[in-house]
């Protein structure tokens, strides 16, 4: 060997890592140059530790802005990682050689040094007139074009993968891809590379370097192939420092992280990801036989997930991937050959089994190890400390994790999810529970680790040296800048979640600031949702919520008194966000403490005057008589002397909250100004609660159903009263309406009476809008009420409509038997254990 080795490859190529190992082995250098940000050499060491286990990437971020950061990515296939571990292992010494990242970093952003530009200029600032030199080149493209291929990929595993070693001579394959390299570097430039020639001046400097310091026959530079003819190129000293010179500097960090072979599939780092990372990594560890342990792979994959595959198709698949190779002239069956045999032999011609091979094993969810002695953020370090001490190890594959928040291990593992979040670090999110538990004991998340959650970390340790104080001080800082009320109430929620009682009295002084200035009842009623929800979690997170339930009681009497006016003169669509509001908040109030769901002396004239009840309902109190409350008769109009609302804590003293709102609705109801949708809305509410009579609420729709009334009018408070809650978006997003009137006889004999007693000739008038209503129900639930309406109430069982209450139900409580249920919905709950002698339901 005469001169330096220069070794050019194809980044993440496993021919070119086999043929780097070989050519070292071959040539024994000294000193080996890697492609790479020099600032990472103290990390070089790290590689060599047993803990440390590839992909791996190297992380460099600015020292002052951890968000402007960049990846170099290794894998066990990459051709830098193999010349790393070779010299590590031979006692040679080993640099990166490549632009420092404090340059590169600092230039991020740049415009005239991305190589993204579509376009490139010459010498003079103009455009280059041969447009091969304005485009950015792809180098495996344009040799493939030249030997007739239309497939990159294709050509490069034909000439190199699928090649066997050069026994003769290691040296030869660089010297052909040298040789190619450079009559492309001759053609097309730098090919639109802008930040080539900058590069290339310092490789060549550090290369200079190691020469003077090693020999010029003991060096190996191991870099991409398209740098090859640069670095052999004559150049003094002075034109590439000249290149160099002024280039702007920020102070950087490096480290090394897990990587994922997914992260290899997409474009980072050296900007060389890969398509088909698993199937590389297949190709480098396979000792022979590629494609049949391949194959194998394959099957052991789909008989895992219940697919009927036998080692005869295994057999058969190997047969037709060689006989597809030989066909279109293949050294060896590729990727594409084993995939077409997969389909046609595994997959009897589907391509589902294809989509799970493609995303377990041609990708992979490979992750990653690194050293614990790596460096970190202080932040970092406390994260998985964590991570261990709760046995949450960090996977690249999405999964799903139950947490019972009564259990003292998950109830620390919600608050380090809810803690990220907060910090930004969404390494979980929350998800919809797998068993349809409603129980706020229960939570549910999709964890999945990406890689860029480290730099996501490392942003979050401007906030605090540990989770906790990170997660805090960020709350802080976003209770003092937050302008909206929803922001701030939902700040709460997000604090109470994750457990941060230094944060909290913060974020209530910024709440009550917020509330008190906030006149928009939209905004308020936005705001109520999430408090009355934080609510729920101060028993089983054992959180005082006292300081948060006095200003979302004080929150909802303000939006009692401006909710009447801002639902008058709206249309449609304010009308339809106005309603979403209304649910919201009666949603809420139920949530509040010390609020009955429900109270029942609402006596008046009209049903819906707006007279507040004189009583408290019936609620009973600790201690108060069955179906009696201070104040009140305990009965509601039309329920027959009996108490409708259950029982609650708190006394008539709680019960305000909620009289107050039935008024609200109550006024809503019976206002001829307020939107349709809204009326039937809050008649409805009004009905399921116990507080309209069945024959008012019959009265009502009938009004609001007269052919006097405009059909657009109609149809809107049909919809309101016969539709299910609304979501956030509006109309439609909750269809559960329809099901009420399927189980409730009560309100499906209310719209049967009404529709029988419509006039024949407003008929075909009254007809489209409630084609309009039903057509929101599912196909099932359509028919499933026609038929209970062809039945009829006495064919159906259904009960009629009286005097004494709900009907098919009695006319009033039997408290012995309800208290029988009490023991059970203990132990479910888990507030008691079971005993020997425990007598169910028996003697309370």
């Amino acid at each position: 060997m005469t001169g330096p080795l220069l070794l050019g490859v194809r980044h993440h190529g496993p021919g070119s890592a086999r043929a780097v190992r070989a050519a070292l082995d071959a040539a024994r250098p000294t000193a080996v140059l890697i492609e790479g940000p020099p600032e990472a050499d103290a990390l070089l060491p790290l590689a060599a530790d047993p803990a440390t286990r590839p992909p791996v990437a190297l992380l460099a971020h600015a020292g002052d802005e951890p968000g402007r950061a960049a990846f170099w990515p290794f894998a066990a296939f990459s051709p830098e990682w193999v010349a790393l571990r070779w010299a590590l292992d031979h006692g040679a010494a080993v640099r990166f050689a490549d632009l420092p990242a404090a340059h590169s970093l600092a230039m991020m952003g740049d415009p005239t040094w991305s190589d993204e530009d579509d376009e490139d200029t010459g010498d003079d600032g103009e455009p280059a007139a041969d447009l091969r030199r304005g485009l950015r080149v792809d180098p495996l493209a344009a040799l493939a074009d030249a030997a007739g291929y239309d497939d990159a990929e294709r050509w490069w595993e034909d000439v190199v993968e699928h090649r066997p070693s050069h026994a003769g001579d290691p040296f030869a394959p660089f010297a052909a891809v040298a040789e190619a390299m450079a009559a492309l570097r001759e053609t097309y430039g730098h090919g639109g590379h802008a930040r080539d020639p900058v590069r290339e001046a310092y490789m060549r400097l550090r290369l200079r370097a190691a020469r003077k310091e090693h020999g010029d026959d003991a060096v190996a530079f191991v870099c991409g192939a398209w740098h090859v003819p640069a670095l052999a190129a004559k150049t003094t000293v002075a034109a590439d420092r000249a290149l160099l010179k002024g280039l702007p500097k920020v102070r950087t960090e490096t480290t090394w992280v897990p990587w994922t072979h997914r992260r290899l599939a997409r474009r980072s780092g050296y900007g060389a990801g890969v398509a088909a990372p698993g199937w590389y990594a297949h190709l480098f560890a396979a000792p022979d036989r590629p494609v049949e342990r391949w194959l194998t792979k394959v099957a052991g994959l789909l008989r895992d997930e219940d697919h009927p595959v036998s080692s005869a198709h295994v057999i058969e698949a190997v047969r037709l991937a060689g006989s597809l190779a030989a066909m279109r002239g293949r050294p060896l069956a590729g990727l594409t050959e084993t995939t077409d045999a997969v389909r046609a032999v595994m997959g009897d011609g589907s391509d589902v089994p294809l989509a799970l091979v493609h995303d377990r094993l041609v990708v992979g969810d490979v992750l990653g190890e690194v050293p614990d002695d790596a460096p970190a953020v202080p932040l970092q370090r406390d994260l998985t400390r964590l991570q261990r001490s709760l046995r949450l190890k960090p996977e690249a594959a999405e999964r799903d994790l139950d947490l019972d928040l009564r259990k003292d291990t998950d109830a620390a593992r919600s608050r380090l999810l809810h803690r990220l979040r907060l910090l930004g670090v969404d390494w979980g999110v929350p998800a919809a529970s797998r068993t349809g538990s409603t129980g706020t004991f229960r939570e549910s998340w999709r964890l999945s680790w990406e890689p860029e959650l480290h730099v996501r970390v490392a942003e979050a340790g401007v906030w605090g040296t540990t989770v906790l104080s990170a997660a805090t001080a960020k709350a802080r800082a976003e209770a003092a800048a937050a302008t909206a009320l929803a922001g701030v109430t939902a700040l709460a929620e997000r604090c109470l979640l994750a457990r941060l009682p230094e944060a909290l009295p913060v974020v209530m002084r910024a709440l009550a600031d917020r509330a008190a200035l906030d006149t928009d009842v939209g905004r308020l009623a936005q705001a109520l949702p999430a408090l009355a929800r934080s609510l729920r979690y101060g028993d089983v997170r054992a959180t005082d919520t006292a300081a948060l339930a006095e200003v979302a009681t004080g929150l909802a009497r303000r939006i009692f008194v401006g909710l009447p006016p801002a639902c008058t003169g709206l249309d449609a669509d304010a009308a339809d966000e106005m309603r979403g509001h209304v649910d919201a908040v009666h949603t809420a109030v139920r949530l509040l403490p010390h609020t009955g769901g429900t109270t029942a002396d609402d006596s008046t004239t009209d049903g819906v005057t707006d007279r507040t009840p004189a009583g408290t309902g019936g609620t009973a109190a600790p201690g108060a008589a069955s179906g009696s409350a201070p104040g009140g008769s305990g009965a509601a109009p039309g329920s027959g002397g009996k108490a409708v609302g259950r029982a609650a804590p708190g006394g008539a003293a709680g019960d305000d909250t909620a009289a107050g709102w039935a008024a609200v609705l109550r006024r809503l109801a019976g206002r001829d100004t307020v939107a349709g949708t809204i009326r039937g809305r809050a008649a409805r509410l009004l009905l399921d609660d116990g507080r309209l009579a069945e024959d008012e609420a019959g009265r009502l729709m009938g009004l609001a159903l007269s052919p006097g009334t405009p059909p657009v009018d109609a149809a809107a408070w049909l919809e309101g009263f016969l539709a299910g809650a609304t979501g956030p978006a509006g109309r439609g997003r909750d269809r559960s309406g329809g099901m009420l009137l399927v189980h409730d006889e009560r309100l499906l004999a209310l719209v049967d009476a009404w529709l029988a007693a419509v006039p024949a000739e407003a008929f075909t008038d009254v007809l489209p809008l409630l084609r309009r209503t039903f057509s929101a129900y599912e196909p099932g639930v359509r028919r499933t009420l026609g038929e209970l309406v062809r039945r009829g109430p006495a064919a159906g069982g259904g009960a009629a409509l009286t005097a004494a209450g709900t009907p098919g139900f009695g006319a009033g409580h039997d408290a012995a038997r309800a208290d029988g249920v009490l023991p059970v919905l203990e132990l479910l709950l888990g507030r008691r254990q079971p005993t020997d002698d425990d007598l169910v339901g028996v003697g309370r």
